[in-house]
């Protein structure tokens, strides 16, 4: 009789050992990924709405902005986000322009425009892709431009010739 309750209690105890051993060495690897999001999102500089800016802005990441900017933005292969509270007299030259507030002055997207419903633009737009919700107000000129548009001028010469 001492022999089966003693071969019970030898193999129940090995199989909790390696599996508590097994839980904490998988929570810091879900631990790591966590900490990897915000460093993603942070890629997105902020002009808060008590800021304000005059000069040239140049960066490699995007940018939100709601306070006064004048001057220029220069952010080639990014997303400038003008807020509720934004107001931007300046030159835009991304990727990628959504607008919630106001902006005066030209802007130029390799990708897309986006004006939304509260977003003013007075200003000349140059991009691939433009978007104007309804209520929004926009007053300037509108060039689009076709991203493969230099492939197309290449292909053609060879024709003429």
């Amino acid at each position: 009789m001492w022999k089966p309750s003693q071969s019970n209690s030898s193999p129940v105890p090995p199989a909790p050992e390696p599996a508590r051993p097994a839980a904490p060495a998988y929570e810091p690897p879900v631990a790591r990924p966590a900490a990897a999001s915000p460093a993603t999102s942070g890629d997105q500089a902020t002009i808060g709405k008590g800021l304000m800016i005059k000069g040239e802005i140049t960066g490699s990441e995007s940018l939100f902005i709601d306070g006064k900017v004048e001057g220029a933005i220069n952010l080639p292969g990014n997303r400038v986000t003008v807020g509720r509270n934004g107001q931007v007299a300046a030159s835009i030259t991304a990727r990628e322009i959504v607008v919630l507030g106001k902006i005066r002055g030209n802007v130029a997207a390799t990708d897309r425009v986006d004006i939304r419903s509260e977003g003013a633009l007075t200003g000349d737009v140059s991009a691939a892709r433009i978007s104007i919700e309804d209520g929004a107000f926009f007053k300037g000129g509108i060039d689009i431009r076709k991203p493969e548009a230099k492939a197309a001028p290449a292909a053609s010469a060879p024709e003429q010739a």
